[in-house]
């Protein structure tokens, strides 16, 4: 259905991009959307491996008396081999798709690099938790409620560590080198009563060319990151107006409402896996184990989470306009306006979308519709005359 809409929408005149840019986005769109269904398919079908035959056979496999090192052994074993079967669908995405569209930096290398990284932690940090848990769920009664408590304290930790742990292994952060630039968002951190650790910018370009903005880390690990790529496209002010958007976001107290959700949700899921029956496991070929458990956990919850999506989707755009306002309060509308338009073209975001698709999956409205909430009809002469220039290159400041 978004492909049909996406195809229709992208012959016509475009709207806020230009008509490179416009259909280049459309054609963006419509491959991520095949590839997406090809991976939904794959996934089905690889679902359903699992339970005709391969959590039986893992399971006959793994000899193991320990509860929880099977745990350790039997999660690690189930997570590992779901991604390299989903290997090839990363390496397209990464080596063709985005690059075919010029976003993927990504050597080989770089790629083996980060992987290595990333199952380093996986296996350190991930199986230290899929430990405690197993050690819960067969010494604790209601070992649910003591489960979630335990994941969400963890959730909250890697939050608090993320920019660290980017920083440390991943990317390079450093502080800004506009100093003009620093003083100007210090300033605005001062204004909404934002406090950080500082203002870095990330080397984000060697994996990508994409724009981007984020606030990462909890307490006194919070701090303001600016994609590269970002300080290089975006004058002075679109970079406030973006980071005033963000800050709207602190204001507003979103991430406290997003963390309060996550963890009613999780809490549900919680209690639905931690009263499971034994017929369950049966019907799995599997025996009623933390490992069990865990690995049915990780199996389902993916399913009972698509049926929130439109709650949650719907939530998150309403916080995303009240963001928008907050951050053209900062600064002006126009100069929101203008990153926007910035940010839709560097990312080749089509700007339209199937209604239902929005509904379900949308977590931003779709920029016409931001556009038109801050006062500009995609239409106007005025917001056209601003997508010309928002073309340009970064002005001096």
């Amino acid at each position: 259905m978004q492909i049909s809409f996406v195809q229709k929408a992208k012959i016509q005149p475009a709207v806020i991009l230009d008509s490179t840019k416009y259909e280049e986005a459309g054609n963006y769109s419509i491959e991520k959307e095949r590839i997406a269904m090809a991976s939904a398919f794959y996934e089905f079908v690889i679902f359903f491996a699992w339970i005709g035959f391969g959590l039986q056979t893992l399971d006959a496999l793994i000899q193991v008396e320990q509860g929880w090192l099977k745990a350790i052994i039997f999660v690690d074993a189930f997570i590992i081999i779901n991604w390299l079967l989903g290997l090839p669908f990363s390496l397209h995405s990464t080596f063709k798709l985005d690059k075919k569209y010029g976003f993927s930096n990504m050597t080989p290398a770089l790629y083996i690099k980060d992987t290595i990284k990333t199952g380093v932690l996986f296996l350190l940090f991930g199986s230290a938790v899929i430990a405690v848990i197993a050690v819960i769920i067969e010494n604790l009664p209601m070992w649910w409620i003591w489960g979630f408590a335990f994941i969400f304290a963890v959730i909250i930790l890697i939050n608090m560590l993320y920019p660290v742990i980017r920083d440390k292994m991943f990317d390079k952060f450093e502080p800004l080198k506009d100093k003009e630039l620093e003083s100007k968002i210090n300033n605005l951190l001062t204004q909404v009563g934002f406090k950080s650790s500082g203002v870095f910018s990330v080397d984000a370009s060697k994996r990508d060319n994409r724009l981007n903005a984020y606030f990462g880390g909890l307490g006194s690990t919070k701090r303001v990151v600016l994609f590269d790529t970002l300080v290089e496209k975006l004058s002075h002010n679109e970079l406030l107006a973006v980071l005033g958007h963000e800050l709207g976001h602190f204001k507003n107290g979103d991430i406290l409402k997003n963390i309060g959700i996550m963890g009613f949700v999780m809490f549900i899921f919680f209690a639905i896996f931690g009263n499971l029956s034994e017929e369950m496991f049966l019907g799995l070929h599997i025996n009623n184990e933390p490992y069990a458990i865990i690995t049915v956990f990780l199996m389902f919850s993916p399913i009972f989470s698509f049926f929130l999506i439109p709650l949650i989707s719907s939530i998150s755009r309403h916080n995303e306009y009240a963001a928008d306002e907050f951050g053209s309060n900062l600064q002006t509308k126009e100069d929101l306006v203008t990153a926007l338009l910035k940010l839709a073209n560097e990312n080749k975001s089509f700007p339209l979308s199937h209604p239902l698709y929005i509904f379900f999956y949308y977590s931003h409205p779709p920029l016409v519709e931001r556009l038109k909430e801050l006062g500009f009809e995609p239409s106007s002469e005025r917001l056209n005359d601003m997508a010309l220039q928002s073309d340009y290159v970064k002005e001096e400041v």
